[in-house]
């Protein structure tokens, strides 16, 4: 048994050792190579982006990609640990399973999830030092952040690239907390599955509304892209219960971001050689984003995600994909959601489904309640990336004032751009 052990702590160090390795060859190596062939604007995978860019993106993609090659996915905690230390506050959510009705309590029994404590991240704007769970001041607005990561990585903990964006709002508006759920991820074999994330969420906006006393109206909920799908979930959960006799539930928040929003699940099978991958940005835009949503790999998350529901649910579940285009939807009503600010990037993979998005909820809700910003020459979930300047920073921009109109923005001034290579 301990040669066992030692053997898998060996394994685990060799590959370390590969991806530092690796790393030093993207340095000194690759970056260079990268940077001499992307120099000619033709040679770019869009003609727009500097070189910085172009570069930043190849850096990530590869040192993403050889992580997990060597099974080392990002370095971050999940909802089994709480990982506090200085400067982090964290606490325990406690399950609320009394609030789990009609068919998300039969999902949850079909995919044998139940409501389990799990951990939650305060984080505040510079300068702030709160209790944890501190009481709203009279008015606080507080921002309710569900994370990206397919479902399936990244974290809510404060070091996680997902926590520059509740970070980046709060820099451009009077806010000055930001609550981070740490919801359960899908995992092999099939560990907790649709709507595993969604009872989780329920019991954190239970949390802000019951247990530190948040008006509904005062908690602005934002998501980025799986994280924006659960908010969405979310509140149709809200929206569908809230004339239900056997449970009460929490008023709708006030507001909803939605930055790269994943609204849409459907099975992709475009045969390869067809002209429909010349137009469909699943496709079309693969060489401009940092993610992809297609090939084997994804099909197979997309399986685990969906678990017993299966992968019709994919394209035919109001819950799961409020923007599949299948026939099989059918109407998808968005009718008393809340004020939405949807951010999008027209050179991601995703930008064709959010646009049915925005459509669908404009159509629903009137032109004024839905804000819809696309950046054109900007990634798939660009908040998360320091870099991915100036879009970033006059995203948030927008959407400070989107929030408060009147809020003179101290925070960070608009971003100098680099010469145009």
């Amino acid at each position: 048994m301990a040669d066992k052990a030692q053997h898998g702590h060996d394994d685990l160090e060799a590959r370390k050792r590969h991806v530092a390795r690796q790393k030093l060859i993207t340095y000194f190596l690759r970056t260079p190579y990268w940077a001499f062939r992307a120099f000619p604007r033709a040679n770019r995978p869009h003609p727009e982006w500097s070189l910085y860019r172009v570069v930043k993106r190849k850096i990530m993609v590869t040192s993403d990609r050889i992580a997990a090659l060597a099974g080392l996915g990002p370095d971050t905690p999940d909802y089994r640990v709480l990982v506090t230390g200085t400067g982090v506050k964290g606490l325990w959510v406690k399950p609320t399973p009394h609030l789990i009705v009609g068919e998300v309590e039969k999902w949850a029994k079909d995919a044998k999830v139940g409501c389990v404590p799990i951990p939650a991240y305060w984080q505040e704007k510079k300068g702030v030092d709160r209790l944890i769970g501190a009481p709203p001041k009279p008015g606080e607005k507080v921002i309710y952040h569900l994370h990206g990561g397919g479902y399936v990585e990244l974290s809510a903990h404060p070091s996680d690239r997902t926590a520059n964006i509740p970070r980046g709002i709060m820099q451009h508006t009077p806010i000055e907390r930001s609550f981070n759920l740490e919801y359960r991820l899908t995992k092999e074999p099939g560990i907790n599955p649709i709507p595993a994330a969604l009872l989780d969420a329920i019991a954190g906006y239970h949390y802000l509304t019951h247990n530190v006393g948040f008006a509904p109206e005062d908690i602005i909920l934002e998501g980025d892209s799986a994280g924006a799908n659960l908010a969405l979930a979310l509140l149709r959960y809200l929206l569908e219960n809230a004339d239900n006799e056997a449970v009460k539930l929490p008023g709708k928040p006030g507001t909803l971001i939605l930055c790269s929003p994943w609204v849409d699940l459907s099975p992709l099978s475009i045969p390869k050689g067809s002209e429909l991958r010349e137009v469909l940005s699943v496709y079309k835009n693969r060489h401009t984003d940092f993610i992809s949503i297609s090939g084997r790999t994804n099909a197979r998350g997309t399986e685990l995600i969906l678990g017993p529901l299966g992968m019709e649910a994919g394209e035919a579940n109001r819950y799961i994909s409020p923007a599949s285009t299948s026939p099989k939807l059918g109407k998808v009503s968005f009718k008393g959601f809340p004020r939405t600010f949807i951010l999008s990037g027209g050179a991601e993979v995703m930008i064709d489904q959010i646009r049915v998005l925005g459509a669908r909820m404009r159509e629903d809700m009137g032109m004024d309640m839905v804000e819809y910003v696309e950046q054109p020459n900007a990634m798939h979930d660009f908040l998360i990336l320091p870099w991915h300047e100036p879009e970033r920073t006059e995203s948030l921009r927008l959407i400070g004032k989107w929030l408060f109109p009147n809020y003179v923005d101290t925070g960070r001034k608009s971003w100098i751009p680099r010469a145009r290579l």
